[in-house]
């Protein structure tokens, strides 16, 4: 893994550069038959994460939220700019392929859960906790690889808690998702099923703490495969010790100071 920075403009500027250790097909090609499937060398599996400060990548994440749910009837919008809103997005070399929007919660704005979760939203403020949430998470489906998904989480979780000290986390999650997140990073459920406007789809709304997430990097981040007694997908996050370069870089170009861990 190498955390390099680009010598583009700072827009375009790669948060961290990391390999694949898995197999990966080349996402630019569609996906028709397995004879067409080109295999990418190890070498050549590099993926980018970067946020999203430009109208070109702000159209690209569009696109690519448009591919992924689209298809299923959902309803979508385009990525806009937004001070409370921190859009980022994960690059295999031209291609977009993964994108998530992390929305820090404002007294004027809010959050997105508050438009169908209001009452349960109210409650963890009620409580002192600095929440943000999490929408427009998408993979492509192309894409074999599973680092995708738990760096552009990680790198919302350096965001939120190491930056802005956010404390807990929301996502709106289809029902058929929810075992996934409950298992795999120990979400825990905290609004009933109802139809989100926004995707004209069910969700529920999920939560998550940062303090347990801390514990499972510490315990288990950049061991991979190499992990042992768990299934979760904290073993792909970063290490704690990139984890700790990555903040670094993050407040030395102006993002905010460090917490202490």
């Amino acid at each position: 893994m190498t955390t390099e920075p680009d010598s583009t403009d700072q827009n375009d500027q790669a948060i961290i550069t990391f390999p694949s250790p898995h197999r990966l097909q080349d996402v630019s090609i569609p996906k028709l038959k397995s004879d067409t499937v080109k295999e990418i060398p190890f070498a050549q599996q590099q993926f980018q994460i970067r946020l999203a400060n430009s109208q070109g990548i702000r159209e690209a994440a569009s696109l690519l939220i448009k591919k992924m749910y689209s298809w299923r009837g959902y309803d979508t919008d385009s990525v806009k700019p937004d001070p409370n809103k921190i859009t980022l997005v994960t690059y295999y070399e031209d291609n977009v392929v993964g994108t998530l929007t992390l929305g820090l919660d404002s007294p004027t704005q809010g959050l997105a859960a508050d438009e169908l979760y209001h009452p349960e939203v109210e409650l963890l403020r009620s409580q002192g906790r600095k929440i943000f949430d999490i929408t427009r998470l998408a993979i492509d489906l192309n894409l074999k690889s599973n680092r995708v998904m738990p760096a552009l989480l990680h790198i919302a979780y350096i965001y939120a808690r190491n930056i802005h000290h956010c404390t807990d986390t929301l996502i709106e999650v289809n029902p058929r998702h929810v075992i996934f997140y409950e298992r795999m990073m120990g979400f825990k459920q905290l609004g009933p099923e109802k139809i989100c406007p926004r995707v004209n789809a069910p969700a529920v709304l999920l939560t998550l703490k940062m303090s347990h997430m801390f514990e499972q990097i510490q315990k288990y981040g950049g061991l991979g495969p190499d992990a042992k007694n768990t299934k979760s997908i904290y073993p792909y996050f970063f290490s704690p010790t990139d984890e700790l370069g990555i903040t670094q870089r993050l407040v030395r170009d102006g993002f905010g100071p460090v917490t202490s861990s």
